[in-house]
């Protein structure tokens, strides 16, 4: 049979030797980088539901965990990234891969940033980086150059693009480089400044490269469509509805709502920014979501009606604010302060919050773990260790581990 057809998968045609998943793998990528996206659907759809169900049956193959997380997100299938990633993070937990285990504890931050849990992608891409530091190689890159524009510091990402770009130019490592496009584009839509997020955009979502190009388009339909420039907004539109169609998740459909909405007329577009929400809100993706009240609430604002705006714009504010997008954020607060609302600007908490790394030391030592067992975990020191729980007792007004389990609940 020819390899993209997929009816009868579960066979090779003689009635014996039923495909794994890695067939199906090799089998989807091969279509979906010669026939294209909505071509390879079905197939991709039949790889990841195989290689999701071996995967929560306690098995996976560890040659090609890498291609289907990111097929995944490709195919904007959350259920399959949870499981596949979980998975992949706790075979190399419990094997002590360090080959590896940098690679699953950056797809895992990928994960918890789009769900909009930028601490905890913090903490994980810290462990990542003391592997490289202990092992004397150089971290994955990716996953930092993503909760960078999430987090919308244009001064953090311009220093990590000089130093992580070059590096991944010098090992020919061309995936790097759209990644940091990519967040070039999320942070300047994020600032406001659409000419700037435009070519950025346009660039990441021309490789075509596996989740990044669907990561990408959105935010090419939005420049593009802020900077005037409705034929390559509209375009962008059209290539960004094959795959969302051909996915046919709630993320997908969500997605495409909203960015339909941006180019809609005004009565059509708050049935799709309605639409949005509601699909967006019933998945783990607090980002996606806020930004569709973002702008619808900016679309409200522009047609006069102020109250409706302000409801989804503090709605927006709340979501950026509690993540910590913070050029969103301050997005959000100007469009509540020309609808006449007034809005606290963010400051510093009077309060010290943990970092981090002080999180994750102090949770691990809530389970029972001792110094030396979080220090070879976290590939730190036992003295390093003990150091950030002094810290954290004293933040947290305790004094010692017992007392830890109420403190941290609190």
């Amino acid at each position: 049979m020819r390899i993209r057809d997929t009816e009868g998968i579960e066979d090779r045609g003689d009635g014996s030797n039923p495909w794994r998943p890695v067939d199906l793998l090799v089998a989807a990528l091969a279509v979906r980088f010669t026939d294209g996206y909505v071509a390879s659907a079905k197939l991709v759809k039949d790889e990841l539901r195989a290689s999701r169900d071996e995967a929560g049956a306690g098995g996976q193959d560890v040659r090609w965990p890498g291609f289907a997380r990111r097929l995944a997100f490709d195919m904007f299938d959350m259920e399959a990234l949870r499981v596949l990633i979980g998975r992949s993070f706790e075979l190399a937990r419990e094997r002590g891969a360090l080959g590896v285990l940098p690679k699953a504890l950056d797809f895992m931050a990928l994960l918890r940033t789009f769900e909009g849990d930028l601490d905890a992608a913090e903490a994980l891409l810290q462990e990542e980086e003391a592997i490289a530091g202990a092992t004397r190689t150089e971290p994955v890159g990716a996953a930092r150059l993503t909760l960078a524009g999430f987090r919308g510091d244009e001064r953090a990402l311009s220093a990590l693009i000089e130093t992580i770009e070059p590096r991944a130019i010098a090992r020919g490592d061309g995936m790097v480089l759209t990644f940091g496009e990519h967040a070039r584009a999320l942070l300047y839509n994020g600032l406001c400044r659409y000419d700037a997020a435009l070519p950025y955009a346009e660039s990441a979502s021309a490789r075509d490269e596996l989740a990044l190009a669907v990561w990408s388009l959105p935010e090419l339909v939005e420049a593009a469509h802020r900077c005037g420039k409705a034929e390559q907004a509209s375009d962008a539109l059209e290539r960004l509805s094959e795959r969302t169609q051909a996915a046919g998740t709630e993320w997908a459909s969500g997605i495409e709502a909203r960015s339909r909405a941006l180019t809609a007329s005004s009565r059509e577009a708050e049935e799709l920014f309605l639409d949005a929400i509601d699909k967006l809100s019933q998945c783990p993706l607090a980002p996606e979501q806020a930004r569709a009240h973002l702008l619808f609430g900016e679309s409200l604002r522009r047609e006069g009606r102020r109250v409706d705006a302000r409801e989804h714009l503090h709605a927006a504010h709340d979501i950026f604010m509690t993540i910590g997008m913070n050029a969103f954020a301050e997005r959000v607060r100007r469009e509540l302060i020309a609808t006449g609302a007034t809005v606290r600007k963010r400051t510093q908490e009077d309060r010290d919050d943990l970092t981090a790394q002080e999180a994750q030391i102090a949770q691990l030592a809530r389970e029972g773990y001792s110094n030396p067992q979080i220090a070879g975990q976290l590939f730190l020191s036992s003295r390093t260790v003990e150091w950030h729980l002094h810290k954290v007792f004293a933040k947290l007004g305790i004094s010692s581990r017992r007392e830890l389990d109420v403190a941290l609940a609190r």
